[in-house]
C-alpha cells in the first residue's frame, strides 16, 4: 500500500512523514534521501544520480523513478512517498511501478498552507536554500510542476486535501483522521 504526501517547499511534508512512519510502521521513501543514498552507493543508477546532483541540475522522471522502483521492490510494507511524484508523468510512471510490485495507491495527501506562511516557515529555518527570492522560485516551480497532479489524483479519487496551518500535532491528528490503517 502507497500513501503519498504532497506540498510546497515548507509545508510541513518532512515532519509529517517522519511521525507517520514512525507511529504506523510505514516505510518512508523521501526523494532527497534516496538521491543521497543513490550518490554515495557507487551503483550505475547512483553514478547518474551524481551526475545531474554534481552539475546542480533536475534529475529526470526516469531516473528517480528507476530509484523508487528499486527501493519499492525491495521492500513489501506500507510506503509513504515524500517528495514524488512531482510531476504527472513521474505520478503515471509510480502507479506503473506499483502494479508491477503489487501495491495500490491508498492515499495521496496534500498539505496546503498558505504562501505567506511558506516564507516565514522557511525564514525560521534559516538554510541557505530559504532565501525570499528562492522560496518564490520554488514555490512558482511546485505551482507549476506539481499543482497540476492535484486535479489527477482527485480523478481517481484518493487525494484528500489537509490544513497545513497549525502545530505540528494539530496537523497529524487531521491526517489520521482520514488515513484508514
Amino acid at each position: 500500500m502507497i500513501t503519498i504526501i504532497l506540498g510546497p517547499p515548507g509545508a510541513g511534508k518532512g515532519t509529517q512523514a517522519s511521525l507517520l512512519s514512525r507511529r504506523l510502521g510505514m516505510h518512508h521513501l523521501s526523494t532527497g534521501e534516496l538521491l543521497r543514498e543513490a550518490r554515495k552507493s557507487g551503483t550505475p543508477l547512483g553514478k547518474q544520480t551524481a551526475s545531474y546532483l554534481d552539475a546542480g541540475t533536475l534529475v529526470p522522471d526516469s531516473l528517480v523513478s528507476a530509484l523508487i522502483a528499486e527501493r519499492i521492490s525491495k521492500e513489501s510494507t506500507h510506503y509513504l512517498l515524500d517528495g514524488f511524484p512531482r510531476t504527472e508523468r513521474q505520478a503515471q510512471e509510480l502507479e506503473t511501478i506499483a502494479l508491477k510490485e503489487g501495491q495500490r495507491l491508498a492515499h495521496v495527501l496534500i498539505l496546503e498552507v498558505p504562501d505567506i506562511e511558506i516564507i516565514a516557515r522557511l525564514k525560521k529555518r534559516g538554510r541557505t536554500d530559504d532565501d525570499v527570492v528562492i522560496v518564490e522560485k520554488r514555490l512558482s516551480i511546485y505551482r507549476e510542476q506539481t499543482q497540476p497532479i492535484i486535479a489527477y489524483y482527485l480523478e481517481r479519487n484518493i487525494l484528500s486535501k489537509i490544513n497545513g496551518l497549525g502545530s505540528v500535532e494539530e496537523v497529524y491528528s487531521r491526517i489520521i483522521s482520514i488515513l484508514s490503517y
